[in-house]
């Protein structure tokens, strides 16, 4: 299990301190891309996503919470190891969006909200790297985790079978149930305000890793 700090929740101001402070036990940096119309909420786009890179050695996780995902997936400046996830309710064509991800050199990631059925990602499985499980409704940090997503995350680890897909889940996790999401089968963990309500931004990414039961380590 790993953990994608969520930059949501960090100091807009100061985005980029905020990212190298939580960088050494991060395995990716969590941004979310909310363009006013998919959610209820406008965030940032590619200018200010692209210009974050100086500085920083993670990969990003890019969580595209916008209608047309199709439209701005050329417009990242990519990595290695990069993941971009786009929603399955998106207004854009499935396959072309999927293509069109692969073609920036990212992995690829689909998504879906708590409320839209698991087994719409299925036919998909084959052309994913990552599942993104919300287990909040998207557009705004600091919610309550929604229970029923764990046998959501069962259903997926068990339909994944042999594939080699992460499991992501985003949304209201924190040291009381971080370990019932591991169990159920996820392997990498958004995590907003349980790292930067806390002063001590270290100590408490310590402390999930800690819960889920994981080694404390830092990454090069």
């Amino acid at each position: 299990m790993n953990l994608a700090p969520s930059l949501l929740s960090a100091d807009f101001g100061d985005l980029r301190a905020e990212a190298r402070e939580v960088e050494p036990l991060a395995a990716y940096f969590h941004i979310d891309v909310m363009d006013g119309h998919f959610v209820d909420n406008l965030t940032i786009g590619p200018p200010v996503v692209n210009s974050l890179r100086k500085g920083l050695s993670r990969p990003f996780d890019i969580h595209l919470m916008i209608d047309h995902p199709l439209a701005y997936a050329s417009r990242f400046e990519i990595h290695p190891g990069d993941i971009i996830t786009f929603h399955i309710e998106s207004a854009d064509d499935l396959d072309h969006t999927i293509e069109a991800i692969h073609r920036t050199g990212a992995e690829v990631g689909i998504s879906l909200r708590p409320k839209t059925p698991i087994e719409t990602v299925l036919p998909y499985l084959d052309r994913v790297d990552l599942i993104l499980v919300m287990s909040v409704e998207p557009g705004f940090g600091g919610q309550a985790f929604m229970p029923e997503a764990l046998e959501r995350i069962r259903f997926l680890r068990r339909e994944i079978g042999e594939r080699v897909i992460t499991i992501e889940v985003d949304g209201g996790i924190g040291v009381k149930n971080i370990r019932d999401v591991v169990d159920a089968g996820a392997d990498l963990i958004v995590a907003g305000s349980a790292i930067f309500n806390h002063h001590d931004r270290a100590a408490a990414m310590s402390d999930l890793l800690a819960a889920a039961g994981q080694s404390v380590r830092l990454r090069s």
